[in-house]
């Protein structure tokens, strides 16, 4: 009989699980490392220029994994930083209230996304190329060809699974927690609204710095005090040692440190 179709003894259901769960994990710090890199400070902030094969690789990652298309993101992330906690920012816990953003920021997200005079005012200058139009403006052929392939990999019931483990992560934890939880909680090296947590920067390829983000949205490096990690930097820069990404100026080299809270 086919593996496939036997009974699953108990010692197989929990490496099935693990095998899903890190699949699943990798799955999703893949879409935030290229969510980061790529969508957040490249596309958003130009805080950095890639190699066009390794923007065209993150571009790819972001279709199968989160189906989002990169101008609509861009725009109401410009747009968050042009209205920061204020009338107009897309996505604010203090005007909105925390739950409304921890728990339902993809909703205030698609509201904004879906309105085209916001995108063609804050992402007018990204304008759709060949690879738009044929793949990453269709994010749900992406993301139904990623789920198809976790299914493969797994089996449809784990696969499906996976898929879900990781939107959860992605869509319901970790996304909100940037423009929920660290507009909301933390620490300050810099006097604005956003905050840094250290531990949801490891899991977030470092947008957990979210106040140093704020304080110098141009660099390429979020994090500032030597206990701050922030896991993208290395990645951008081993891309720069390869001669695949120009990094802009970083956090130091922006801003005084002088500038920030002691």
């Amino acid at each position: 009989m086919h593996q496939a179709a036997r009974p699953v003894l108990e010692g197989d259901l929990l490496t099935s699980v693990i095998v899903m769960l890190l699949l699943s994990s990798a799955v999703t710090q893949a879409a935030t490392f290229a969510t980061t890199i790529y969508l957040h400070r490249c596309a958003t902030h130009r805080a950095l220029v890639l190699h066009p094969v390794v923007e065209f690789f993150f571009r790819f990652v972001i279709w199968m994994t989160t189906g989002l298309v990169p101008r609509q993101w861009v725009a109401v992330h410009r747009k968050h930083h042009a209205f920061t906690d204020e009338e107009g920012d897309p996505h604010s816990p203090l005007l909105l209230g925390f739950w409304s953003v921890q728990l339902g920021n993809a909703f205030h997200y698609v509201k904004e996304a879906r309105k085209p005079e916001v995108v063609e005012k804050y992402a007018g200058d990204l304008k759709p190329d060949r690879w738009d139009r044929v793949l990453f403006d269709h994010g749900r052929v992406g993301l139904l060809i990623g789920i198809a392939l976790l299914c493969v990999v797994l089996g449809v019931g784990w696969g499906l699974l996976a898929a879900l483990v990781h939107t959860i992560m992605y869509v319901f934890v970790l996304s909100p927690s940037i423009n929920g939880l660290c507009h909301y909680a933390g620490y300050k090296n810099f006097k604005n609204t956003a905050m840094n947590i250290r531990t949801l920067a490891l899991l977030t390829g470092g947008e957990g710095l979210h106040n140093n983000h704020h304080a110098a949205p141009r660099s390429p490096k979020f994090s500032l005090r030597a206990s701050e990690f922030d896991p993208a930097w290395p990645v951008i820069k081993l891309l720069t040692w390869l001669g695949l990404a120009k990094p802009y100026k970083t956090i130091e080299q922006i801003g005084p440190v002088s500038s920030s809270y002691s």
